[in-house]
C-alpha cells in the first residue's frame, strides 16, 4: 500500500480514543477525505500545528480499498491561517468556509475549481488581514461561488442591489471587487438567501451562521 501525498486543506477535526485525531481534509486531487492521525493529540505529536483548521499542508496518507478512513502518517504546512486569528471576527468567517466547505462537497470526488477558490479567499484574508472590511465580501463571494460551483443556485430573489453585487462577483476575482463600505449589514438580503440555500442542500442549519451574523 503506498503512500499517497497531496496538497490539502485541513477542514475539521475530532478527538478519537485517547490520543488520536479524526481529519477531515480537502485534497486538490482526490476530493474530501476523512482519516485517522495518530497520536496527534500527544504534546510532541509530529503533527504539531499542521492539523490546525484550514491550514493548506502537504499531507501523506496511506488508503485501503474499501476503507472510508484513511490512515495520515505526516503533513508539512505550506500556508497557516494563524496572522487572522488575531480578530474574533475573521475567526468566525473561517469557521463558516471551513464548514461550508465540509459539508458541501461530497466523499472522494475531486474538485479542482472549488479548490482553487479556497485558496484564493484565504490568500485575500491573509493579503488584507488588517483591513477588517476585507471578510465580508471574502464570505459572500465564498458562499455565491460555492453554491454555483456545485449546481443548485437558484434565481435570485433579492434586492436589486445585491443583485449587481452576485453579477460583479461572478464576473470579477476577488481582488478586483468594487471597494464598499462592508459590514453585517451590507447585501444582508443576499448573505441571508445563500445562508438558505446552503441550509436547504445540507439538511441542517450550520453551526458558526448565526455567529456570523451577530459579528460586527
Amino acid at each position: 500500500m503506498p503512500a499517497r501525498i497531496s496538497e490539502s486543506f485541513i477542514l475539521r477535526t475530532y478527538p478519537f480514543g485517547e490520543a488520536d485525531l479524526v481529519v477531515s481534509y480537502f485534497t486538490r486531487d482526490v476530493g474530501k477525505l476523512r482519516g485517522v492521525a495518530k497520536r496527534a493529540r500527544r504534546p510532541k505529536s509530529s503533527f504539531g500545528a499542521g492539523l490546525e483548521r484550514l491550514s493548506l499542508v502537504r499531507l501523506q496518507y496511506f488508503q485501503k480499498e474499501n476503507r472510508e478512513l484513511t490512515t495520515l502518517d505526516s503533513c508539512e504546512i505550506v500556508r497557516s491561517v494563524f496572522p487572522l486569528m488575531a480578530s474574533y471576527e475573521t475567526g468566525i468567517a473561517l469557521d463558516y468556509l471551513a464548514e461550508t466547505t465540509d459539508e458541501l462537497l461530497p466523499p472522494g470526488e475531486a474538485n479542482e475549481r472549488q479548490f482553487r477558490l479556497l485558496s484564493a479567499v484565504l490568500e485575500h484574508l491573509l493579503a488584507w488581514k488588517n483591513d477588517p472590511s476585507a471578510r465580508w465580501p471574502a464570505v459572500l463571494y465564498y458562499a455565491l461561488w460555492s453554491v454555483r460551483l456545485q449546481g443548485f443556485l437558484p434565481a435570485l430573489r433579492v434586492s436589486p442591489e445585491s443583485q449587481a453585487i452576485a453579477h460583479e462577483m461572478f464576473e470579477k476575482p476577488i481582488r478586483d471587487l468594487t471597494p464598499r463600505e462592508w459590514s453585517r449589514h451590507t447585501a444582508a438580503d443576499l448573505r441571508h438567501f445563500l445562508n438558505r440555500a446552503i441550509e436547504d442542500q445540507i439538511e441542517r442549519r450550520l453551526m458558526t451562521v448565526p455567529m456570523l451574523e451577530t459579528a460586527d
